[in-house]
């Protein structure tokens, strides 16, 4: 199931978001507005939800979220986009990378 989160997870969305990967969520995150869409199979599912409520496709980085190690790896092949300089599916921004990184633990840390 995918939630999208403007409010830290309960542990009720966290176990739902883990429905398909058991020890990882894909999570796509909205560095301009702070939000995170996460849950489903693939990143471009999170990706969808949150261009539907109103994000800007430059604004979105996919990553994926270890509850239990409190964990993100920059990587989703939603990332390449070489117009913004990012040619790979790491986000290779470490400007990126740290908002990507407090917007998902401020969503999702702590809750397992």
């Amino acid at each position: 199931m995918i939630h999208l989160l403007t409010q830290p997870a309960t542990p009720c969305q966290v176990q739902e978001m883990l429905e398909i990967y058991s020890i990882m969520i894909k999570i796509v995150v909205d560095v301009r507005r702070r939000l995170l869409a996460g849950g489903g199979e693939m990143h471009a599912d999170c990706e969808a939800v949150l261009l539907a409520e109103g994000s800007e496709q430059d604004d979105l980085w996919g990553a994926n979220w270890y509850p239990a190690e409190q964990r993100i790896e920059f990587e989703s092949l939603i990332n390449i986009r070489p117009r913004l300089g990012n040619r790979s599916i790491i986000i290779q921004s470490e400007e990126i990378r740290q908002q990507v990184a407090a917007i998902t633990h401020a969503l999702l840390g702590g809750v397992q």
